[in-house]
């Protein structure tokens, strides 16, 4: 004679795994809330698509005309040297309204910076940081992030 047996969990057990599923696969970004990493870098410049889409706001903005190609500064500051000091808040005063006694313009007006400046924030914060060693950087692949 043959028996089965089941197995009955509380339903909050498969909420539990669900989401525990999602959390190892990367499905779910954490809230913006400070606790979100910036970057996410490999092998020193290959980065996650937000840190992407940053380098790509950038280079289209053409800040490196005066930040320079590798962000350590020219007619402008070094930002690999600013982003040590200036507060993530601080940095988007400066993007959004400029200095313009020093010759930096207002983005504001900008849809492409302005809808990226978390992601250009988070990839010249790496650059900053150390973790992003080559100014140019590619985005990693799907299975690169697992």
């Amino acid at each position: 004679m043959r028996r089965e047996t089941t197995l009955r969990l509380p339903p909050v057990f498969g909420l539990i795994m669900a989401a525990g599923m999602f959390f190892l696969t990367g499905n779910i970004r954490a809230a913006d809330d400070g606790t979100a990493p910036l970057y996410t870098v490999v092998d020193g410049y290959r980065v996650d698509h937000n840190t992407m889409e940053g380098f790509r706001a950038w280079r289209a903005a053409g800040c490196d005309r005066c930040h320079g190609a590798n962000q350590e500064g020219m007619v402008g500051p070094s930002l690999l040297q600013s982003l040590k000091i200036l507060s993530k808040d601080e940095f988007k005063k400066v993007v959004t309204e400029g200095r313009l006694e020093k010759g930096m313009p207002t983005w504001a007006p900008n849809v492409r910076v302005m809808s990226n400046l978390d992601n250009i924030y988070g990839y010249l914060k790496g650059r900053s940081d150390g973790a992003i060693t080559r100014a140019r950087v590619v985005e990693l692949q799907p299975e690169s992030t697992q």
